[in-house]
């Protein structure tokens, strides 16, 4: 009974002590997702590379930048991106207040000597040494004290060849950049003014088709979680979200679609196709790009996506066949030609009309239900095994308690035509359903060559400070510090 009057006493303590700042100051202070939604708007801060944000022909994108994206619509508010450099800006945005957390593939590792807090880890990443693959491969942190060493200044990278240093290898030494991000270090060792550089893992995935000279020389220490971060502050309202969004199965659902986007086609890679197709996009592409940017204007393609088509069938070449009497750039059966109105399907041009005018015909096919990028995925593969086999699979998905409207599914069960117990539930029976899964991947990862190329140029010549990007989504981008 005692404790129970002394619970009784504190808590009524506790209530006169809430009134009297109520009475003195007009009211409490709202927790900070109700000023989150108050405003309705969330500042979350990340970094333009691409893993996290970047901006493509349709405007914003990035695995970062989507999530952050649902994360805005499901706490039904507007999101407001800041864009900065490196990690202190970012960790001094959280700081400062300027934005509510940071989503820019940030380890807890990397963030650990910050005052912060994490959401749930959503997947994880390991520091690479790189280093380009005509060099002797290094096989230890001592056979690169001969070498040039560079890493982004501020970075996890940064801080691990210090500890590095302190522990193990007093000579080691290399230099840092508050200006480069992973991508200008990759570069720079792929052109030899590097030796070596230390990326994360995910970082080099999606750069190696790009610069197929380079490679993995070894894994430094362990696999790291990455995790969105927040302000170490006692009101947790927005952690507790975060927690609540990444554990619904929505969320799991984007992730998956997220990962296939992103990194789907870019798992297996092979250094002399990407070898070769760079030495063909020097040699060959430029006689024929005016005939894929005319066709893709004409049927509403990328005419970079058109290319890389053209090369996956021919390499382009304009007299190329196949055993099974296709011929041309974009490789037309006769009967396909005849029903285009083709002439001459050695002729460069009549054979990229033709394919992208084909293209363009089962893109349209397709139900409305399937939206882009899935549905130019899937024209591809239905381009390459016939919209019928297409269909079954896409039928044959829904029986599976699959999606069949996203390429991330279809891609899984294409393959299970080949096996009787599934195609013969199908209306066209057997088909080599792999070959439409790589055909479709290999494409992708040429497309994404060509994009990057190009938009290579295009930096070296633009150095906006800022901009603004849709109605929905409000950037301010920070330029690095000097």
């Amino acid at each position: 009974m005692t404790n129970l009057l002394t619970t009784l006493k504190m808590t009524r303590r506790l209530l006169t002590t809430l009134v009297g700042v109520v009475v003195l100051t007009g009211s409490v202070r709202p927790y900070l997702i109700e000023e989150i939604q108050d405003q309705g708007s969330i500042t979350i801060v990340t970094r333009n590379n691409p893993t996290t944000y970047y901006e493509d022909r349709h405007g914003s994108t990035g695995y970062e930048y989507e999530l952050a994206k649902e994360f805005a619509e499901y706490l039904g508010v507007e999101l407001n991106l800041l864009v900065v450099s490196n990690l202190k800006e970012a960790m001094d945005a959280l700081k400062s207040g300027k934005a509510h957390m940071a989503a820019a593939g940030l380890t807890r590792e990397q963030t650990a000597a910050y005052p912060v807090t994490y959401g749930p880890s959503y997947s994880s990443v390991s520091e690479q040494i790189i280093y380009r693959r005509s060099n002797h491969r290094p096989e230890s942190l001592q056979d690169l004290q001969n070498g040039r060493l560079m890493v982004t200044a501020r970075s996890r990278h940064a801080s691990t060849l210090r500890r590095w240093q302190r522990e193990e290898l007093p000579s080691l030494s290399w230099r840092e950049s508050s200006e480069l991000e992973a991508s200008d270090l990759l570069q720079m060792v792929s052109d030899g003014e590097l030796d070596y550089t230390l990326v994360n893992s995910n970082e080099f995935q999606l750069m190696r088709a790009y610069l197929p000279n380079l490679d993995v020389a070894f894994t430094l220490g362990e696999l790291q979680s990455v995790a969105w971060a927040l302000p170490d502050r006692a009101d947790t309202t927005l952690k507790e979200k975060a927690f609540d969004f990444f554990y619904r199965p929505e969320t799991g659902a984007l992730m998956a679609e997220l990962a296939e986007r992103f990194y789907g086609h870019v798992e297996q890679f092979d250094y002399v196709g990407a070898h070769r197709f760079l030495r063909q996009k020097r040699r060959s592409l430029p006689k024929y790009q005016n005939f894929f940017e005319t066709s893709a204007a004409t049927f509403g393609f990328d005419w970079r996506l058109l290319a890389a088509m053209g090369y996956q069938e021919s390499h382009w070449n304009p007299r190329a066949r196949s055993f099974t009497g296709v011929r041309g750039i974009m490789m037309l059966t006769l009967r396909t030609a005849d029903e285009l109105g083709i002439e001459n399907r050695l002729d460069p041009e009549q054979s990229i009309y033709g394919g992208s005018k084909y293209l363009a015909g089962l893109r349209e096919r397709l139900s409305e239900s399937v939206h882009e990028p899935d549905r130019t995925w899937m024209a591809l593969a239905a381009y390459n095994v016939g919209f019928g086999h297409l269909e079954d699979a896409r039928r044959l998905a829904v029986t599976m308690g699959k999606n069949p409207d996203l390429w991330i599914d279809v891609k899984d069960v294409l393959p299970l035509l080949s096996q009787q117990r599934y195609y013969k539930q199908t209306r066209y029976g057997y088909a080599r359903g792999q070959e439409p899964v790589n055909y479709v991947q290999n494409i992708r990862r040429y497309y994404d060559v060509l994009v990057w190329n190009e938009e290579q140029v295009v930096a070296m010549n633009e150095h906006p400070q800022s901009h603004e990007h849709g109605t929905d989504v409000a950037v301010t981008v920070i330029p690095p510090l000097l």
